[in-house]
C-alpha cells in the first residue's frame, strides 16, 4: 500500500477533469464556493475538511488539509480535537445503525 498512494500524485489533482472538462470545471467551481469564508471562516472549514479527510481515510486530503491547517495557524491540539470529533461521529453513526440489528433480534425473539 505504501506505493499505491504517492505524495506526488496530490499535485495531479488539478487534472481530475482531464477526460471530462465540463464536469471538472463544475466540481472546482463548487469546491471553490464551498471552501470560501462565509458564515464559517477558512480556518473552520479547513478543520472540518481535515476531520472528514481522516474519517474517509483519504491520504491526499489528510496531507493537503494538514498543511492548510498549519498554514492558517491551527494548532496540533485543535487538529487532533477535530479528528476526535470526526472519530466520535463515525462511532455514533455505526452505533446508530445497530438499531437495525436490535430490531431483527427483537423480532426473532417474539
Amino acid at each position: 500500500m505504501a506505493d499505491y498512494y504517492e505524495q506526488k500524485d496530490l499535485a495531479d489533482f488539478a487534472n481530475i477533469g482531464e477526460y471530462s472538462p465540463e464536469l471538472g470545471k463544475k466540481y472546482f467551481d463548487y469546491y471553490g464556493e464551498a471552501m470560501q469564508a462565509g458564515a464559517l471562516s477558512a480556518r473552520e472549514k479547513a478543520l472540518i475538511a481535515l476531520a472528514v479527510a481522516t474519517t474517509q481515510k483519504c491520504p491526499y486530503c489528510i496531507d493537503a488539509y494538514t498543511n492548510v491547517c498549519l498554514s492558517l495557524g491551527v494548532s496540533h491540539e485543535e487538529m487532533m480535537e477535530a479528528v476526535h470529533v470526526g472519530a466520535a461521529m463515525v462511532a455514533g453513526v455505526v452505533l446508530a445503525h445497530s438499531t437495525q440489528m436490535r430490531k431483527i433480534i427483537k423480532k426473532k425473539e417474539m
